[in-house]
């Protein structure tokens, strides 16, 4: 196998909480003036992994401070150039939508770039093929791997097949908390959070497949933590309409075509996220996103050649939350958020205007996904081992790496 590391890497020239709703907002950013990134952090755990080929970090910013957040990157790729790390940022990412658009040129631009969490992973998957990387692992800037054996454990059992003959063809792992923990903590939950956790489903799921057999079906994947080989990659994209939570939306995608997800349990990472700089700003976009998945699925349910994805073949999780169940947790989320705590206002706002309009953006967008998918194994079948792209991609996104890191030990 030839697998690489994909990182999305999120930047911002400060960490101040965007405008609730707008396209580009992410759960973190980092500062370009941090001291020490979270890509750091991740990168150096990196270090100490066996096997590895390829990193690639996807550099996502805003025009305002695009250049200085390459320049950040840059700096601290050089610093671990035996993980012979890649960077593609709005330059590389021109040069991947050419050939999509020689090919589909009535697509959106938006699905696949570096703005949204699905078109973001989708761009990764466009740069992996066109290097022919026959699997992609996934990795979050703030997440840090524990294990040498790190990579080893990403390819385990991927294109086997197992007892009943099934062929594994996507891997997720799971994530570790500050306290070592795999489970959501449901212990110190405040009133006005407790019916929007998924704590206690989550937690009876993760507690079956850690429990069970190493290699088991997987109801969840975790973003993070996460291979998929390019018999799945190039078949199925990433919906990039999704607000947020691309990853279990990709398990849905994923079932729709066929394809099931496996957990591995002797696979994990480490997550340590900053904090949230607007709980509001999340909650919106967590409406949005559990409005859309229902009426995305209803579309899609619908659709000849696609099976079916229900609430009662995800239980204990997600089941639930793409059901009516979600709504009513909404509505009481929003109230007892805007009796107490901080951003009452915000959350009196999404009561009143924040669900309707949802809803009825849910509606119009839930049939864009179908769109891509027409598109998406011609798109792959052009990029797969694109060696003039290929070559392109590597000197716009290596080069001056490597240029930079010489003069420096010239310098010294």
């Amino acid at each position: 196998m030839n697998p690489a590391i994909v990182i999305p890497s999120y930047w911002a020239r400060d960490d101040r909480p965007t405008d609730i709703g707008e396209l580009g907002t992410y759960d973190h950013v980092t500062p370009v003036d941090r001291p020490l990134p979270e890509l750091e952090t991740c990168l150096a755990s990196l270090d100490k992994v066996r096997g590895v080929l390829r990193t690639i970090v996807l550099l996502v910013a805003p025009p305002d401070c695009e250049d200085s957040a390459r320049a950040r990157v840059e700096g601290i790729c050089r610093m671990h150039p035996g993980l012979n790390p890649m960077i593609v940022g709005q330059e590389e990412g021109r040069l991947v939508r050419r050939v999509i658009n020689s090919i589909a040129p009535s697509l959106s631009a938006e699905l696949v770039s570096l703005r949204g969490y699905g078109a973001i992973r989708n761009m990764g998957l466009a740069v992996a093929a066109a290097l022919g990387h026959d699997v992609v692992v996934f990795l979050d800037d703030d997440e840090i791997a524990l294990d040498p054996d790190y990579l080893l454990n990403a390819v385990y059992a991927l294109g086997k097949k197992n007892r009943q003959g099934i062929p594994i063809q996507v891997k997720t792992g799971y994530c570790l908390d500050r306290e070592d923990s795999p489970y959501v903590n449901t212990e110190k939950l405040a009133w006005c959070d407790r019916r929007w956790s998924i704590g206690k489903e989550f937690n009876q799921l993760m507690e079956r497949m850690l429990s069970g057999t190493r290699i088991t079906r997987a109801n969840t994947l975790c973003g993070g933590c996460f291979a998929v080989t390019a018999q799945a990659f190039t078949q199925v994209p990433f919906d990039s309409t999704i607000t947020r939570g691309e990853d279990l939306d990709y398990l849905f995608n994923l079932r729709m075509h066929g394809i099931d997800v496996w957990f591995d349990n002797e696979w994990h990472v480490k997550h340590l996220p900053p904090e949230i700089p607007s709980h509001a700003s999340r909650f919106l976009q967590d409406v949005y996103r559990w409005a859309y998945e229902r009426k995305k699925l209803e579309a899609c349910n619908q659709t000849i050649g696609l099976r079916r994805v229900t609430p009662d073949a995800l239980q204990p999780y997600p089941g639930p939350w793409i059901t009516a169940e979600v709504d009513r947790r909404i509505v009481t989320t929003a109230i007892r958020r805007a009796i107490v705590g901080p951003e009452r206002p915000e959350y009196l706002k999404i009561l009143l205007f924040g669900r309707s309009q949802a809803r009825a953006w849910a509606t119009g967008m839930s049939s864009r996904y179908l769109s891509l998918l027409t598109y998406w194994p011609r798109i792959m079948e052009s990029l797969w081992d694109n060696r003039l792209l290929a070559r392109r991609l590597v000197k716009l996104g290596t080069a001056r790496l490597a240029w930079r890191r010489t003069n420096v030990e010239e310098a010294r």
